[in-house]
């Protein structure tokens, strides 16, 4: 029997546009000789859909379109396999289920209701589903699928040295041939290769070849690489579909073809074709064309600059060069040369010097006797971010912030000021993986100038200032960052690893920035601990994570 795995990229909440799509690709895979295909998680509306499913409303036009779409599909030798939401009908507990409805001869035949629901990280579905309590096995040319979805795979004992769940959907699943499982699974650098052997550990451990049908595309801060699979008994990945594209792939369960060798991706790789999707949607689903960015001369904004470029083509991409008085001849060379690299087909430079000199005498009658200090530097930053904006709304661009992870982290950045903007584009990337990117976009032609590589970072906001007059060097913050955010590692506990006097110091600059991460520009999250919706710290608490060692 022939099964495709329908790979697509939904947009949360167009039930139309996402309906007409799932269709067209069922319809495909159809005359390409398929008689099972299955689409990822909650498909129809798109996942996360978060705070839609309050609304009944909503809810119900999902129905109203599947049922649509099963007609659609009448006269076709062809069982889809379609995820989406819907009442649970248990009478007690949250009213809906997160669904996989399968959809033959124009009719719902049957229906499954998710029974793991995750709670972790990004995920909040016990927020609004009640857990499913029974399995679905379905007959298809005489094989029996077995539907699972998600969360309900991930879970299994032999593979995992702890479970999350003490229910394992799969333990005393009814016999079957196939497991077939309709996921919506986040991207992580690495994170295929778990999926993979996650994967080839069930198909071997229960004898049966299992399809893994997973989104792609991004939804907000939420990035979903596709990489769908088909595994053999043996546990070898036998077909796999596109990374960050939409696709629809093939495989014959009665002859699965031969074993394919370890997606090749390397983090950079990886990490490229996540944040360029994350831009590329972002813009798309928004209603964006172009976007602008802030281009200071330092390596954070030459990248953002690339990324976008890289998502929405050189013409779309309006880069603003704005120099103080303290920014180096160089930083604007390289943020000239940037451009030339680039070449973006919009850019303007604005001096700032004038503007300062504005607030330096409308502030001079409160702040005369102080010395100058942080409020003025915080100033530039502040007009720079007001002329973004200014180009932002005149001209309809989305403005794209610049600051990376470290610096988000330890507060090195101006609220009101450079982290103004729409969308954190290297917001999950710390400083060193910043560089490491770089020096890999260049590894055929220079495309971020070297001198800009190569120079020590500055914020450039005073004479002769560099990041490490108030910062460790970045190489020993990441790596205390790491341990503390990544690792969950106390300070007393990091201080065994890295010196004690910056764990110290980097623990409080984290704890202080917490305020100015509640206001941050939305993150494209591409490790397991992105800020944004997994990263949930109180701003008022005192906790032995921020107490000094």
């Amino acid at each position: 029997m022939l099964s495709a795995l329908i790979q697509f990229n939904p947009k949360v909440g167009d039930l139309a546009a996402n309906a007409e799509k799932i269709l067209a690709q069922a319809k495909r895979a159809h005359a390409a000789g398929a008689q099972l295909a299955l689409t990822s998680e909650m498909a129809l509306i798109g996942y996360p859909p978060r705070d839609l499913l309050l609304y009944p409303a909503f809810v119900e036009a999902a129905r109203v379109k599947a049922l649509e779409i099963a007609q659609g599909l009448r006269d076709l030798d062809l069982t889809l396999v379609l995820g989406s939401v819907g009442q649970s009908g248990s009478g007690r507990g949250r009213p809906l289920a997160n669904q996989a409805l399968v959809l033959k001869a124009g009719e719902i035949k049957a229906v499954y209701a998710k029974r793991l629901l995750p709670t972790y990280d990004v995920f909040d579905e016990a927020r609004y589903f009640e857990p499913g309590d029974k399995p679905l096995v379905v007959e298809v040319a005489g094989v029996k699928v077995a539907i699972t979805i998600c969360e309900d795979v991930w879970n299994d004992e032999a593979f995992w040295p702890r479970p999350l769940y003490s229910l394992d959907p799969l333990a005393d699943h009814p016999p079957f041939d196939v497991l077939a499982n309709l996921s919506a699974s986040p991207f992580s650098v690495g994170k295929q290769k778990l999926r993979e052997a996650m994967l080839a550990s069930l198909t071997k451990k229960r004898g049966a070849m299992a399809l893994y049908a997973n989104q792609v595309g991004a939804n907000d801060e939420l990035i979903f690489d596709g990489r769908s699979v088909a595994v053999s008994q043996n546990g070898e990945v036998v077909v796999r579909a596109k990374a960050f594209s939409e696709d629809l792939a093939f495989v014959d369960l009665a002859a699965p073809g031969p074993a394919l060798p370890p997606d090749g991706l390397t983090p950079e790789e990886e990490t490229w074709g996540a944040l360029r999707l994350g831009v590329l949607d972002y813009c798309a689903k928004n209603g964006f064309k172009s976007v602008v960015v802030g281009l200071s001369g330092g390596i954070d904004s030459a990248l953002t600059a690339a990324i976008a470029v890289g998502a929405l083509g050189e013409g779309q991409v309006y880069g603003l060069i704005m120099p103080s008085p303290y920014s180096s001849a160089h930083s604007v060379t390289d943020a000239e040369e940037l451009v030339k690299n680039l070449k973006l087909a919009q850019a303007a430079t604005i001096p700032i010097a004038p503007v300062m000199a504005g607030f330096d005498e409308a502030l001079a009658p409160l702040f005369k006797g102080l010395a100058p200090g942080l409020a003025e530097e915080n100033v530039q930053a502040r007009i720079r971010g007001s002329l973004l904006m200014a180009v932002s709304n005149k001209m309809g661009l989305l403005l794209l912030t610049t600051g990376n992870k470290s610096e988000i982290s330890v507060g090195y950045c101006t609220i009101y000021g450079d982290m103004c903007g729409a969308l954190a584009v290297i917001g999950d990337l710390y400083k060193t993986e910043v560089f490491r990117l770089a020096r890999w976009l260049n590894r055929e032609r220079v495309v971020i100038p070297e001198n800009t590589i190569a120079k020590p970072p500055s914020a450039e906001l005073r004479p002769d200032q560099k990041d490490q007059d108030s910062l460790p060097p970045y190489e020993e913050l990441d790596r205390v960052l790491v341990s503390l955010l990544e690792d969950k590692m106390t300070p007393s506990e990091a201080a065994k690893i890295s010196d004690p006097s910056v764990v110290r110091q980097v623990a409080a600059l984290v704890r202080q920035a917490e305020f100015k991460r509640k206001q941050a520009a939305p993150v494209l999250k591409i490790t397991g601990q992105a800020f944004g919706l997994g990263w949930r710290m109180p701003i008022t608490c005192r906790s032995v994570f921020m107490e000094a060692i």
